[in-house]
């Protein structure tokens, strides 16, 4: 049994503070999941934290540094997860937390209840009755008497604990619960101005205009301020950085970003911008409408009742304002940034058709001066503020071609860099065109290092623009494109950027020029194109049986078109060299047989069969997406209704040195309300990711799943009626990403029990 904490020498003053939080957690629970997440969000903030991650030995003792941290910290952060009250050190910093004079103390309820944390029942029950067992067999009597004060201690830093206003977790995305912690924190402990994106070049005194309007005495109606330009001048950087600054001074802040864009890659995209509002701005759990008018009345119920500073960026139709705004008001002190290219869309919304509209202020960002445009060219050319001596020139004539655009100037400063020679520069001199933008944008496309990354570069701009970059890299490599090294290529050449969630970032003139070229291989005859993405175009080549091998990736999503007209399956007949293929809502007459033989990505949401057909071709797939259908087993296919009938496995329709799903890394299932199981893992051992979200049927998943030994994510989320989980997999330390689950739950002191020797000298 641990004895209390050593107070040690060194330890801080009260005011002497050398962290803004100190985190404490459980670290078999939530070390390589939340606390990772929640500390990088935290850092990211500028917030500093003290994190123990240190592999130590276990002692009796809790180690200086660690009194010295909490002692030294502005605030605390509990993590109270299942297992928080099995460790003694956990209990130990929660005692001396709470302790602390003046610190600001939150707890977190990771998955569980606070009654159970106060009243110690359950897992924390059980945690006590094990301490209070090994103190009872100490043979040293007051060795016994120190333990039991010691666990006496512990049970009243519960009670308090569970008494203090904290966080539950349930019902919240990770991502937005987390940002709604550090956008508290940053209020709560006034951190000082500054953001964590460096300071635009150029921008200082449009800096200066937003942070005194900012500072401006605020009306009891709300503030508006419209940032306009046109695309690429920088309305977003500005905005971005301008928010990152102030955000800290509002208890209750977000910034949406690519509104416009986000609306048109997705038929339901200003839905789930709604919703991410709504998740960043609410107070209650995070919850999940279909309708987006829903969400614009629990939005505006919220401005109306509460001061918010809020930056919608890129809105370009009365829709998205109206959606997002609604039409009650803002609380008094609210401040909303709109960025746009309409000037008239703000003042013509609902908002503003009221009897008490907010005020309304307008800053126009113009094109840099000569001197900043300079600084920006040279700061991706060069990497420094001045040109390099013998490039003084060539650089003056680049920047007074840009005229000032901040895009283009970034674009054509990087596609210069490493490139130090002058005969080159000069050839680029000659080679300007009319219009900088459009010439630069293609340009830097033209010079790209190789056909591999314009061919990404395509595929990206086409398809992939918002999605998960490791989800990407899977499917185009296994289209034999280098996507890895390809995208820090594109990266290299400011052609495309990674967002916090790993999403494949594009500005908005990229994505239409990548579009453009695609389109121009054959301006009037869709199907001779490489790729197919305009659901109008993608519907006509289908229906009027045109396609071509020369097709490598159509898109279609048929809710876009308000069309309710089955295709047949012969359309895809000819498109040999297919290999993404997007067919949302799509009904599909006439035999499987007919789809590509080539396919690497099929995604059908939507799918309107009960089974996955076993004669559709899925050799070389890699990722298969059937959100939202109705399949009802993964694994069987029901090809006739007599049960006695029954086809084979599906993946049992090849031989097994030819896995008809061998291939396959990412399955997707997620919204399948009627799945009940998903059996025959052992024909696609190559599965790397299971999605199983809010698959509110499931039962079961075959302990066949033990045989994929690549397996490093799976997402059980609401599978609430699910019974039957293999152990091995529950137990893996090694499937990092398995969401908290009811099942789990079983397996926990069991895995607690198999830690080695080496873990569990990692502090908890």
């Amino acid at each position: 049994m641990d004895v209390p904490f050593s107070e040690g020498s060194s330890s801080s003053s009260i005011n002497n503070h050398k962290h803004d939080v100190f985190i404490s957690f459980r670290g078999e629970d939530t070390r390589r999941n939340f606390i990772d997440h929640l500390n990088k969000t935290l850092q990211h903030a500028n917030i500093s934290t003290f994190l123990d991650e240190e592999k130590i030995d276990t002692g009796k003792v809790l180690k200086p540094e660690l009194v010295n941290a909490i002692k030294s910290s502005r605030a605390s952060i509990i993590v109270l997860s299942k297992n928080y009250a099995s460790s003694s050190w956990c209990l130990d910093e929660l005692v001396l937390i709470l302790k602390q004079p003046n610190q600001i103390v939150i707890p977190i309820f990771y998955h569980v209840e606070p009654t159970h944390v106060r009243k110690q029942e359950s897992t924390f029950g059980d945690a006590i009755a094990e301490h209070t067992r090994q103190m009872k067999a100490e043979k040293d009597a007051d060795e016994r008497t120190q333990s039991a004060q010691r666990i006496k201690g512990w049970i009243d830093a519960l009670k308090q604990v569970a008494n203090l206003k904290g966080e539950d977790v349930r019902g919240w995305y990770e991502t937005v619960f987390i940002k709604k912690i550090v956008d508290d924190l940053n209020y709560r402990l006034h951190v000082p101005s500054r953001s964590a994106l460096p300071e635009p070049i150029g921008m200082k005194d449009s800096i200066n205009f937003v942070t005194s309007w900012l500072k401006k005495e605020p009306s009891d109606r709300g503030d508006v301020l419209t940032i306009f330009g046109m695309r690429g001048i920088g309305k977003t950087s500005l905005a971005q950085y301008v928010h990152g600054l102030h955000c800290y001074e509002f208890v209750t802040s977000s910034f949406i970003k690519d509104i416009d864009r986000r609306c048109d890659d997705k038929l339901y995209g200003l839905r789930d911008i709604a919703a991410e509002l709504y998740g960043c701005i609410s107070k209650g759990s995070s919850t999940q409408d279909y309708d987006v008018s829903k969400y614009t009345s629990k939005i505006e119920n919220i401005v109306a009742n509460e001061k918010v500073f809020l930056v919608l960026d890129d809105i370009n139709t009365l829709d998205q304002l109206n959606a997002l705004l609604g039409r009650k008001g803002f609380y008094q002190g609210s401040k909303i940034i709109i960025t746009t290219r309409n000037t008239w869309l703000t003042e013509s919304c609902d908002l503003f058709k009221t009897e008490v509209k907010p005020t309304h202020e307008k800053h126009k960002l113009e094109g840099l001066d000569d001197t900043e445009a300079l600084e920006l060219f040279c700061s991706h050319a060069f990497k420094s503020k001045d040109p390099k001596k013998g490039y003084g020139e060539m650089s003056e004539k680049f920047v007074n071609y840009c005229r000032g655009h901040r895009l283009t100037l970034e674009v054509l400063g990087m596609s210069l860099y490493n490139r130090q020679d002058v005969a080159y520069w000069e050839d680029r001199i000659e080679g300007l065109g009319k219009d900088p933008v459009e010439n630069e944008l293609r340009k830097s496309f033209d010079s790209l290092p190789s056909d591999n990354d314009k061919e990404l570069f395509k595929h990206i701009a086409c398809f992939f623009v918002g999605t998960d970059r490791v989800y990407t890299e899977t499917i185009l490599k296994a289209c034999k494109i280098r996507a890895n090294s390809g995208i820090t290529d594109l990266m290299d050449n400011c052609l495309l950027s990674v967002g916090w969630n790993n999403e494949l970032v594009m500005h908005q003139l990229l994505q239409e020029m990548g579009r453009h070229i695609v389109r121009q291989e054959s301006p009037d005859k869709a199907w001779k194109r490489s790729r197919l993405w305009c659901h109008e175009e993608s519907f006509k080549v289908l229906k009027e049986k045109k396609g071509t091998r020369k097709v490598l990736g159509l898109s279609l999503d048929i809710r876009r078109l308000e069309i309710n007209e089955p295709l047949e399956t012969e359309a895809l007949r000819k498109m040999d060299e297919l290999k993404l293929l997007q067919l949302n809502c799509v009904q599909m007459n006439g035999s499987y047989e007919n789809f590509p033989k080539q396919l690497r990505w099929l995604c059908m949401h939507v799918f309107p069969l009960d089974y996955i057909p076993s004669n559709l071709p899925m050799k070389y797939l890699v990722a298969l997406d059937m959100s939202y259908s109705n399949i009802t087993s993964f694994g069987v296919s029901y090809c006739d209704s007599q049960p006695q009938k029954r086809q084979r496995q599906l993946t049992g329709s090849c031989s097994k040195d030819k896995k008809l799903l061998g291939s396959l890394k990412i399955l997707n299932l997620s919204f399948c309300d009627m799945l009940c199981s998903v059996v025959g893992f052992e024909d696609f051992p190559a599965l790397e990711r299971l999605m199983l979200n809010k698959c509110g049927s499931l039962l079961k998943i075959c302990e066949s799943i033990e045989k994929c030994d690549k397996l490093v994510h799976i997402d059980l989320s609401h599978c609430d009626k699910l019974k039957k989980f293999p152990e091995t997999i529950a137990m893996s330390s090694k499937v990092k990403m398995v969401r908290n689950h009811p099942i789990l739950k079983k397996y926990a002191r069991k895995k607690k029990s198999n830690y080695s020797a080496s873990e569990t000298q990692i502090r908890a």
